[in-house]
């Protein structure tokens, strides 16, 4: 019976192995493509497709340089495991760097991936900056246990839309990020801040580390893409 039971268990592993390794890449190209646009119609093909036509990828180490392997092939950004990836030193990280591009020619968005803690677990996100690596176009978070009504709306659309137009680095060009705040109903909010979430303070603070630990890492990358004087292409 034991070694039936296991030959069972081995055999289900492999059948459902792709199928939940498919579902897995669904998951994340949504999440990359939502902090860019609105893809709740669409199918998981139309999202496989678009996704193919649109995006581009690659992977950087902490100095900002695509990092070559050995053998002269690159890293798949989309199968970078960021919650790994963050339980080790900064300076041995992969980063995965996402783009986003209307005409298949230039660079319209990039679009960082981070992860971070939140009250009770987990919290990661998906932040799109603009051609101009400054203007925040959307961000997609999400967690793992945040507090429902609390913590939890991180992952809801009312409070992901405040972060759209907020500014990464000010008029200096020095890395500031955005903070959410501590309380709701702020008024006279800066680029760089957020309105709060009532009763969700910890989870608030948790967003912002998250945030700035990942651009500051993420700096040196965007620094050389700045002092390029020409455009990025977009070369598949």
């Amino acid at each position: 019976m034991t070694i039936f039971l296991g030959s069972l268990l081995s055999f289900t592993r492999m059948q459902l192995g792709p199928i939940q390794k498919k579902q897995v890449e669904i998951d994340t190209k949504k999440k990359i493509l939502g902090a860019v646009m609105d893809i709740s119609t669409l199918t998981s093909d139309e999202v496989l497709n678009l996704y193919n036509e649109k995006m581009k990828s690659i992977v950087i180490d902490l100095d900002g340089e695509e990092i070559i392997q050995a053998d002269g092939s690159k890293l798949i950004a989309e199968e970078i495991n960021i919650q790994k990836n963050y339980k080790i030193d900064p300076k041995e990280r992969k980063y995965p760097v996402f783009m986003f591009s209307s005409n298949g020619q230039i660079v319209d968005y990039y679009i960082f991936p981070m992860f971070g803690n939140g009250l009770w677990d987990w919290i990661s996100g998906f932040i799109a900056l603009d051609e101009n690596l400054n203007t925040v176009v959307g961000v997609a978070f999400d967690h793992k246990s945040e507090t429902p009504g609390l913590g939890a709306r991180i992952s809801s659309e009312e409070i992901q839309d405040r972060y759209k137009g907020k500014m990464i680095y000010n008029k200096i060009n020095e890395l500031v990020s955005v903070k959410m705040l501590k309380s709701e109903n702020n008024k006279g909010l800066g680029s760089h801040e957020v309105d709060g979430m009532s009763g969700a303070t910890i989870t608030a603070y948790g967003l912002n580390d998250m945030i700035y630990h990942y651009f500051e890492c993420y700096d040196p990358y965007i620094s050389k893409i700045k002092t390029n004087t020409r455009p990025l292409t977009f070369n598949k």
